[in-house]
């Protein structure tokens, strides 16, 4: 695709270390949807980077940052949206590279910025789930959200999900750089700051698999980062109101 987008032209965000197996079909299934796809790569070790380049070598829609080492969750959204508003992305997302988050989904995420700024597949909405979780995570899960929802009034059921598409006027709203949160905490904080900003926020239902192949990346320091920084946003920000009317 050319380096400034047509107007209707949208982007997916897919944060990469070690998915070789996956990353084929993650992407395949996101330009099933014609929308192109920007993989942001941590110093993978195994084949993913090469599986990548062929996929480029014939497909201009696939686009590849690879940034040679791990520098976190997070930043490589914040990296990865920068680069799309740069390139004049009207719909930027996000979605993970284990195909937990189904690409047939990525339609119906699109279809959400028609009525609204920001649309989140939601696992804890009317129609969505998760299949093959532990009890255990199924509890950590919905009772990082309820703690979420208690601190900071944010009426949305799964803040901490991956899956999502903005308006690229939210994007332009938030200083992306200012928020240095990692993992479900940089989550939280997006779809918080885009609230407070007084932008409309759709919870589409998705239901999330658990990866068949790989190892997962949550770990309790991205668990502890969420539980200290949601408080501390909950006392320093309050909503001012709801915005204009979108056009």
């Amino acid at each position: 695709m050319a380096d400034v987008a047509d107007d209707t032209a949208a982007l997916v965000v897919i944060p990469t270390v070690n998915e070789a197996p996956t990353i084929e079909k993650a992407i395949s299934g996101a330009r099933a949807s014609n929308t192109d796809v920007l993989v942001v790569d941590d110093g993978s070790t195994d084949e993913t980077l090469e599986v990548v380049e062929r996929m480029m070598s014939v497909d201009d829609g696939v686009h590849l940052l690879a940034r040679g080492r791990r520098l976190g969750l997070g930043s490589a959204y914040r990296e990865g949206l920068r680069w799309g508003l740069d390139r004049g992305y009207d719909h930027l997302g996000e979605m993970d590279a284990d195909l937990s988050h189904d690409p047939a989904d990525l339609p119906r995420l699109l279809a959400g910025l028609r009525i609204a700024d920001l649309a989140i597949g939601s696992r804890y909405v009317t129609g969505g789930g998760v299949v093959d979780w532990p009890l255990s995570r199924r509890v950590l899960s919905r009772g990082g959200n309820a703690y979420v929802r208690a601190w900071t009034g944010l009426p949305v059921r799964d803040a901490t999900a991956g899956y999502r598409v903005y308006r690229r006027e939210v994007l332009e709203s938030i200083d992306l750089e200012s928020i240095k949160s990692d993992g479900y905490a940089f989550q939280i904080e997006m779809a918080l700051r885009t609230w407070l900003l007084g932008f409309d926020i759709l919870e589409v239902p998705i239901v999330f698999t658990e990866r068949q192949v790989g190892a997962s990346k949550m770990s309790k320091t991205i668990v502890a980062e969420a539980l200290w920084r949601v408080p501390r946003w909950a006392l320093t920000n309050r909503r001012p109101g709801a915005r204009r009317s979108r056009a």
